[in-house]
């Protein structure tokens, strides 16, 4: 299974191919519903409704904005839930999009349908995105359809893979070995790994494979490079393993990285352009979420409040390492105590954190303590998406702790960002070395369109209340 990479961001060609035949199915399925529901009466369609193809194209981009936004194209979700978890994510979407729908044909007549027509809509649609669904299943399922790779190397190295293969299915690709190399000493289990004397072009012409993923503990001595440029020639692909990682899992992992593929890789382009485009970006988006943003901020205040029987602040504000690492103040509604550090000690905060407030627990778990920074977002301290910041106690331990922590500056911090959705809450050192990896992974990438994907999960992320504490 190929992947592409569209804007500098890695997309697998099924699930690109998946979300094409499911907008078809959409903008078919606006036709199917408004002509069975008036019995395929074309005079009556015309004179109601007029011209259908705009129309069905709206329904068709709110139903995919829907679907994306709840997890319907995350590789990582449909490998770890299945099948029934991912025929519900699909009901609901059905189920969301009723409510963006209704608010476009109230804000614009000339798109609006009758309910009935509506309804006949959504239920066609969902029919035929349940079938197509169903049949993808299979034939995903189906080892022929996978991607075959062949890791040169059997080492250490090697190990990341292997341990990669048993914690995180790797949908649509397929480890056929492990390849022994001269002076590696293997740590991967025998019956995985092809003896050194087999030729490279024997495993790749008897195994199938697609690909060689370079995991050679040390390539100075051990690497066969005849063999690897007769694989080249002959159509195979070679990637280093620090490239599979990042295009398979979405971060740069930092245990393997030496400085020079830092940069010598494709990315890391920061320019003025990218800069003034991003922070126009923000905001609009910032601006355009602002009516239903204050509503909700004035709901937020008033609960607090009541909670706290009007004691101690309802707004919280925190120093916290910005762009360039500049410190700034951050502002958050108050969702703990207001002694909850009246030592003066910076903490992490834990899982059931004692300090939470009840209020404070439900608005984390709904990200509502940090609706306050899209202050922050168009006073120019933040953006709406970027590594998220950290106070400087941690950034400074962090920073001597891990030597490429400073990289995650290059960018203003974010209301959200690829780490927040791609990882669980980090309440530990550790934890933020692995969001490190996927900050870095948006730092190296990062794109207009990247922004938009995140801001499409972080919706998931807000109505599951995936990874809050």
């Amino acid at each position: 299974m190929p992947v592409f990479r569209i804007f500098r961001h890695y997309i697998p060609a099924s699930f690109l191919f998946l979300g094409l035949i499911e907008a078809l199915i959409c903008f078919l399925g606006f036709y199917a519903g408004v002509y069975t529901r008036f019995a395929g009466d074309a005079a009556i369609v015309a004179n109601n409704f007029g011209t259908l193809w705009p129309k069905a194209l709206v329904f068709m981009l709110v139903m995919l904005l829907v679907m994306i936004s709840l997890g319907l194209y995350d590789r990582t979700a449909w490998s770890l839930e299945g099948r029934s978890a991912m025929l519900l994510r699909v009901f609901a979407s059905f189920l969301v999009a009723i409510f963006p729908l209704s608010f476009l044909f109230y804000l614009v007549p000339t798109v609006h349908l009758w309910r009935g027509a509506t309804l006949m809509v959504l239920i066609l649609s969902l029919i035929g995105v349940i079938l197509t669904r169903l049949v993808f299943i299979k034939v995903v399922d189906r080892k022929a359809f996978r991607r075959r790779i062949l890791v040169l190397g059997a080492g250490k190295r090697a190990c990341h893979i292997r341990t990669l293969e048993d914690e995180l299915p790797l949908l649509g690709v397929e480890v056929v070995g492990y390849k022994h190399v001269d002076r590696d000493h293997d740590v991967i289990d025998d019956d995985r790994v092809f003896a050194s004397e087999v030729p490279i072009r024997d495993i790749i012409r008897d195994n199938k494979v697609d690909e060689i993923i370079l995991a050679v503990d040390d390539r100075r001595k051990a690497l066969p490079v005849g063999e690897l440029l007769d694989c080249k020639m002959d159509g195979v692909g070679v990637l280093d393993m620090l490239s599979f990682f990042e295009r398979e899992t979405g971060r740069i992992k930092l245990d393997l990285m030496n400085p020079s593929w830092l940069f010598l890789s494709d990315g890391f382009r920061i320019n003025t352009f990218r800069i003034v485009m991003k922070r126009v970006f923000d905001i609009g988006v910032s601006l355009l979420l602002l009516p239903v943003f204050v509503p909700l901020m004035i709901i937020v205040a008033i609960a607090i409040w009541i909670e706290s029987r009007g004691e101690g602040p309802i707004l919280y504000t925190q120093n916290r390492v910005g762009m360039n690492n500049k410190q700034f103040t951050i502002y958050k509604f108050r969702s703990m105590r207001p002694d909850a550090e009246s030592d003066g000690v910076a903490r992490w905060a834990q899982a059931g954190d004692s300090r939470v407030t009840r209020v404070g627990a439900f608005i984390r778990k709904g990200r509502l303590d940090e609706l306050p920074q899209i202050f922050n977002i168009l006073r120019g301290d933040m953006s709406f998406v970027g590594p998220r910041p950290e106070r400087p106690a941690f950034v400074e331990q962090l920073q001597q702790q891990y030597p490429y922590y400073r990289e995650r500056h290059r960018m203003r911090p974010g209301l959200t960002g690829w780490a927040q959705i791609s990882y669980q809450y980090g309440d530990s050192p550790e934890d933020a070395f692995r969001k490190l990896e996927y900050d870095l992974y948006y730092v190296k990438n990062y794109s207009i369109f990247l922004d938009l994907l995140i801001i499409l999960h972080t919706i998931q992320v807000v109505l599951t209340g995936k990874g809050a504490h």
